[in-house]
């Protein structure tokens, strides 16, 4: 059985949807990161599982019971905002064993726990320190101690670590990937970060206008976006309308290859980057390079061709062409995806 679903899950503000007619489901043990722009319904969702919001229509279920009119402190759910929300008056201890205290929990247990939870977070032996003192890393795991000490039955994460510089954030997300698989903790996250979301989730959940767009693994949802949409939400820009027929595409760019087996007809086709290979401009569809941009061993390169919107292309640092330079561009069509309907 599910540890929570919702069922068809409505919330109205106003004349607007936040959430609309949403259907999910989440089993035990399970990391589950959604996704979606700003007005999404993402923090929705979660105010709406954490008890802080009723929803106007549909049910949320947790170990298949009904939450109506069961309040927040009574869900057994633990919820980490993006702000960390620290007690200031209170020393790194004093925040972590909050929840417990609530609970009544003896002096010893409290103690234990906490120095357990801190050792856990990478902080033994802060429990003393300041929170002001902390760095915002610290503050952070501080934040996730506190979340998990009462033991929740389902940790909620508001863009965790939304506040911390890339390279920080990349460090804390394996982190907390290996910590929820020691722990078993079952796991909502919401946030605007594919990167955090595809590193940290077994499953992920696109949202759009408070619907669900797509879910699935993170291989799946970056390999068979489901629409233009979720495309472009990951990053890729080359998506425009073709008509299919047979193994190739009529496009802006001319006849592209497909994979075998693709829908026919009208549709919206993706090229990834590292599917525009760089060629003799004799050889391909003629091409002006306008940027570059280096992303690591790779270069991203913005190619403006004669005829056609714009198209990025992927390649090596020894194989990046200059700016103004003029190059062919052809398709490779395992990096080609047909996808559904024609809303490019």
């Amino acid at each position: 059985m599910a540890l929570l679903t919702l069922a068809d899950v409505t919330v109205r503000f106003g004349d607007r949807r936040a959430l609309d007619a949403v259907d999910l489901t989440i089993a035990e043990h399970e990391i589950v990161c959604v996704l979606g722009p700003s007005g999404s319904g993402k923090s929705t969702l979660l105010r709406v599982v954490a008890g802080l919001r009723p929803p106007d229509g549909g049910r949320v279920l947790l170990d298949g019971a009904d939450q109506a009119g069961v309040p927040a402190h009574r869900r057994g759910v633990g919820l980490m905002f993006q702000d960390h929300q620290l007690f200031p008056q209170r020393d790194v201890a004093g925040n972590v064993a909050f929840g417990l205290r609530m609970r009544g929990v003896s002096r010893d247990e409290l103690r234990g726990r906490t120095e357990e939870l801190l050792e856990l977070v990478g902080l033994p032996g802060a429990g003393r320190r300041a929170v002001a003192a902390l760095s915002g890393g610290e503050q952070q795991r501080v934040a996730l101690a506190r979340a998990l000490a009462p033991r929740p039955r389902l940790l909620m994460l508001d863009e965790p670590l939304g506040q911390l510089d890339r390279s920080l954030r990349e460090r804390l997300v394996v982190e907390l990937r290996a910590l929820f698989g020691r722990l078993g903790t079952t796991v909502l996250a919401v946030t605007h970060d594919q990167g955090e979301a595809f590193a940290l989730a077994d499953r992920v959940v696109v949202m759009r206008d408070g619907r669900i767009e797509q879910t699935g693994t993170p291989l799946e949802v970056w390999q068979r976006p489901a629409s233009a949409f979720v495309a472009r939400f990951l990053g890729f820009d080359n998506v425009v309308e073709a008509t299919v027929s047979g193994e190739s595409a009529d496009t802006a760019w001319g006849k592209i290859p497909v994979p075998p087996d693709s829908a026919q007809g009208g549709h919206t086709v993706l090229v990834r980057p590292d599917g525009v290979r760089l060629v003799d401009p004799a050889e391909g569809l003629r091409c002006t390079v306008e940027a570059r941009t280096f992303r690591g061993s790779r270069v991203a390169v913005l190619l403006r061709p004669d005829g056609g919107p714009g198209l990025e292309a992927e390649c090596g640092l020894r194989d990046a062409p200059e700016v103004g330079a003029t190059v062919g561009a052809v398709f490779a069509a395992e990096d080609v995806v047909v996808l559904p309907g024609r809303d490019a």
